[in-house]
């Protein structure tokens, strides 16, 4: 059993996409040719641009983006321990991100404790 039906979930945002497309052609044709164009710079393989994908898609939190790109990753030959590998590296850097974050957080409280002194 899994947490949701992925597959369907995937049929659902292709058609919302679909819809989307009729509303707001230009938009989803330039988002088309975005992706596109990424794939013809030949620097990376299908799979390797796909495990980035998802790695960018847990980052983000979006649902729709992790489905497509799982699916998708999948047919480019990707394994799960491959793409356990790339979402580990999306762990780090958020991990990262938020111990960024904190020295952030410290300086602006900081930056507050200063300027509620007296001096």
């Amino acid at each position: 059993m899994h947490m949701m039906d992925w597959n369907g979930y995937r049929s659902q945002v292709v058609a919302g996409v679909g819809d989307v497309a009729k509303l707001s052609p230009d938009t989803v044709k330039g988002y088309a040719q975005l992706s596109a164009a990424n794939a013809k710079n030949g620097h990376f393989d299908a799979k390797t641009r796909e495990l980035i994908a998802l790695a960018v898609a847990v980052t983000l939190r979006c649902d729709g983006c992790i489905t497509v790109h799982t699916a998708a990753a999948k047919k480019a030959g990707a394994t799960a321990s491959e793409i356990a590998e790339a979402l580990g590296v999306a762990i780090s850097v958020n991990a990262g991100a938020a111990l960024v974050y904190t020295t952030r957080t410290l300086d602006a409280f900081a930056a507050a404790a200063e300027a509620n002194d007296p001096a």
